[in-house]
């Protein structure tokens, strides 16, 4: 194998005319221009970044851009995931209309999932579509939200209730970027990396439990579990693109992790995206166990692993006060999975193999939960 392909990855997504290329390595931010002004017509740009990402990248971008004639503009938010809001949505559209960003012109994500999800619902809807490019900074982005065209703002009433589906024209995975991460943040989106092999995918998830001090020092083990996890999305988006099946299972730990972070008021000194995930993949391997579907030893090894790089996977782990069984019922009656009041779960049968559990009885739910909260 050549340094390069231990440096570099590209994860094709064939989704006929809306097909795009994942790139995955070192110095991407830097090459950006280069990479964008090869697929996109349009010589203008609007980047959409926040106040901690700009800080470090929004620069580097610009100077990179304009070096391939492309001439940008920025927007600058708070950062959080208070910023997925409306307020927010509509100062991004009135930011890219300003610039007279046209179709043919990039939106570019430059920031973590907060950003690329707004920033995506935004580039979907002005003028009725612009071309969208990520650039995710984050874990949590790189392997997850920025792969598959989910975008969408928070409301009141819970998580991603409101967006489009929208896929981008280009990915743009760069590596250095993870290096400024916070541990916790890192640890955040080690928890989507983990869910793959979780799914679907246990010789992944095995390799984790022997490779996971390497893939968090970095490297060509880094590269290799971003580019699995990509790939494995994309293989699931490609099957089942606007999520009527298979690409639920993509789900699996978010039903109890987003209604966590409903409960917590999206507050990111108690709970960020990743570990409730984390805490929710748990929850559902042991409520599949509570309903013997799986056994108890799988929940046990997927919580070891979890716990062992320093994930949350306890209710309990949360700092300030637990939410209650009502709130949590309220947030998971929202989720865009139920169906006709039904609600509906990602289980599993073991390591490796969730699948999709319609008609869950909320009975059972609430004793599970009344159980977890008493712990």
């Amino acid at each position: 194998m050549t340094d390069k392909a231990k440096t570099e990855r590209v994860v094709h997504v064939p989704l006929g005319e809306r097909a795009y290329d994942i790139l995955i390595g070192p110095g991407l931010i830097g090459r950006a221009g280069g990479e964008i002004s090869t697929r996109i017509s349009g010589r203008k740009a609007a980047i959409v970044t926040d106040e901690n990402v700009g800080a470090l990248y929004l620069e580097e971008l610009m100077d990179g851009l304009e070096a391939d004639g492309i001439d940008a503009t920025s927007i600058t938010l708070p950062a959080g995931e208070k910023t997925k809001s409306f307020e927010h949505l509509t100062k991004v559209c009135d930011t890219l209309l300003s610039a007279r960003i046209e179709r043919n012109d990039a939106v570019i994500a430059l920031g973590g999932g907060v950003i690329g999800d707004l920033t995506g619902f935004a580039a979907g809807i002005v003028r009725r579509g612009v071309r969208f490019v990520q650039i995710p900074t984050s874990l949590l982005a790189q392997v997850d939200s920025s792969v598959g065209g989910k975008t969408g703002i928070n409301t009141r009433h819970g998580k991603n209730l409101v967006g489009v589906f929208n896929q981008p024209d280009l990915v743009l995975a760069d590596s250095d970027a993870l290096q400024t991460l916070s541990e916790r943040e890192f640890r955040a989106g080690y928890a989507e990396l983990a869910k793959y092999g979780l799914i679907d995918k246990p010789d992944f998830f095995a390799w984790l439990e022997t490779n996971w001090q390497a893939v968090f020092a970095g490297g060509p083990e880094r590269i290799e579990a971003i580019a699995v996890s990509c790939q494995a999305k994309a293989d699931v988006v490609v099957a089942d693109e606007r999520e009527s099946g298979r690409r639920a299972l993509l789900n699996l730990g978010h039903t109890f992790g987003h209604a966590l972070e409903a409960a917590t008021g999206y507050d990111s000194a108690r709970l960020v995206h990743g570990e409730g995930v984390a805490i929710g993949m748990v929850l559902a391997h042991e409520f599949s166990a509570r309903l013997n579907l799986a056994s108890p030893d799988d929940a046990a090894r997927a919580e070891a692993h979890l716990k062992s790089v320093g994930l949350p996977t306890r209710i309990g782990d949360i700092p300030g006060v637990a939410p209650t069984v009502e709130e949590l019922m309220e947030a998971i009656g929202q989720d865009k999975k139920v169906k006709g009041g039904q609600l509906t779960f990602i289980l599993t049968h073991g390591i490796g193999r969730a699948f999709v559990a319609d008609d869950v009885p909320s009975s059972e739910v609430i004793r599970f939960l009344e159980e977890k909260l008493g712990q």
